[in-house]
């Protein structure tokens, strides 16, 4: 299997094209998943505090370092700041919980998960939180925590080696100007929607522009969000049903999925996909072994609906966040 990488800025740092996302794996599971994933081939693990599998995910990677797999330095671990710990004083006490809980010294990236700083919730009371700051009571409530403030937490967290790059989640071209205004250390990754049906060909031409590179969570469209009960994703036609991604997965004899992610590693985008059978495992993996013709490509971004499934404002938190 050919490895490919993004390297990022300014640390030079080598980023796996393809990843395995943690998003939904069960706790009872992430273990397994996680060491099978690692002893397929998969070295970049993507991870969440509010996926609230941390400590499975953990204990799968220390899994594939204990048996000789791999070294740690062989993977990128990714994880991701939880938005009621956007307070300078709370940014680093949220990474050293996430490192404790995954059993690491340190990440190789650390993303702030949504631009969205909600009313902080001490560790102690209660982790990871979620959305709500009250149980009994699902209202958000949004806290006093600029986002130039909480970049220079993220910013002192590389000086102090607990990770070696930072990085930004679902933030738009609006936002990532104006932290390109006050950072010394400016975003490495901007990881958001992408897929098919939600293309965002602006934003990702931007910001790679930037030197900042551009990875895509759920990449299959609707059929990750089926699960969650989303109306939209029920609504629409599943991604590898659609006639012109079949044609073309036809064409070279290659699985719907494949022609996803071979989609957006042909724009230079990182993907992170996950399953957790180990043929589809490795399936996803195959995406970087071969190339799709540019009329192919051209083809699938005719597909663009700007139809997007993560979105908060249609979800239960009923909050505008990409309006």
């Amino acid at each position: 299997m050919t490895v490919e990488y993004i390297s990022l800025q300014p640390s030079g740092d080598k980023m796996p094209l393809i990843g395995f996302g943690c998003w939904k794996i069960d706790p009872n599971d992430g273990a397994e998943t996680i060491y099978n994933a690692i002893k397929v081939g998969y070295r970049l693990i993507d991870s969440a505090s509010n996926y609230k599998n941390e400590k499975a995910i953990g204990r799968g990677i220390n899994m594939a370092i204990d048996e000789g797999i791999v070294k740690r330095e062989d993977l990128f671990v990714t994880t991701k700041l939880w938005s009621t710990y956007h307070k300078k004083e709370h940014v680093r006490p949220a990474l050293e919980k996430q490192l404790e809980e995954l059993g690491l010294d340190y990440v190789d990236m650390f993303l702030v998960h949504f631009p969205l700083p909600l009313k902080h919730v001490p560790i102690e009371e209660r982790y990871p939180p979620g959305w709500y700051q009250n149980n009994d009571e699902p209202v958000i409530t949004l806290d006093r925590a600029p986002m130039h403030e909480c970049w220079g937490a993220m910013e002192k967290l590389v000086e102090a080696g607990l990770t070696r790059n930072i990085g930004v989640s679902n933030f738009n071209v609006q936002l990532l100007m104006d932290m390109l205004t006050y950072a010394n250390i400016k975003p490495s990754l901007l990881q958001v929607e992408l897929h098919p049906y939600l293309q965002q060909e602006h934003l990702v031409n931007w910001v790679q522009s930037q030197g900042i590179a551009v990875t895509a969570y759920s990449s299959f469209g609707p059929t990750s969000f089926v699960s969650t009960g989303s109306k939209r994703a029920k609504s629409v036609e599943p991604l590898f049903e659609n006639p012109t991604v079949k044609d073309i997965a036809a064409k070279y004899n290659r699985a719907p999925s494949q022609v996803a992610l071979r989609w957006s590693l042909e724009r230079n985008v990182a993907v992170v996909p996950k399953s957790l059978n180990v043929d589809r495992m490795k399936m996803n993996l195959e995406a970087l072994n071969w190339k799709m013709d540019e009329e192919d490509v051209q083809a699938i971004n005719q597909l663009d609906m700007g139809l997007r499934f993560n979105d908060p404002m249609v979800n239960a938190q009923k909050l505008p966040l990409f309006y």
